[in-house]
């Protein structure tokens, strides 16, 4: 017979990242006070290569950068690089092109955005 280890398994893949999600995430929606227009460039912290300058008046840049901040940016990324109303607006869509450990965390953390999904279906 094995002998029976005394550590616990570590969590699941899935419950790691989404505890790593949760940890960045801002009090409020209301915390997101990042712009509604004009060019923003990300830090290096966020987007390491590729594209880093975005036009929040294009809505397909504007959709790549908010993957990317919800992806890849820390809490003070967060509150500075994306706007309530913008995402808010850009979630119904934005939600289909985020992981679903994204998605899953911020819905439950705010149901408004949630309830926005179910309305705009």
């Amino acid at each position: 017979m094995a002998p029976q280890s005394s550590h616990a398994s570590p969590p699941p893949a899935a419950e790691v990242l989404r505890q790593r999600y949760a940890g960045r995430l801002p009090s409020s929606l209301g915390d997101l006070r990042g712009p509604q227009h004009g060019q923003v460039q990300l830090p290096l912290h966020v987007a390491w290569s590729g594209l880093r300058t975005y036009d929040l008046d294009q809505p397909r840049q504007r959709m790549s950068l908010y993957r990317t901040v919800l992806a890849e940016g820390q809490r003070d990324d967060l509150v500075t690089l994306l706007n309530q109303d913008l995402l808010l607006a850009q979630w119904p869509v934005l939600r289909t092109l985020i992981s679903r450990h994204i998605r899953r965390v911020w819905e439950d953390a705010f149901p408004t955005l949630a309830s926005r999904t179910s309305t705009a279906a």
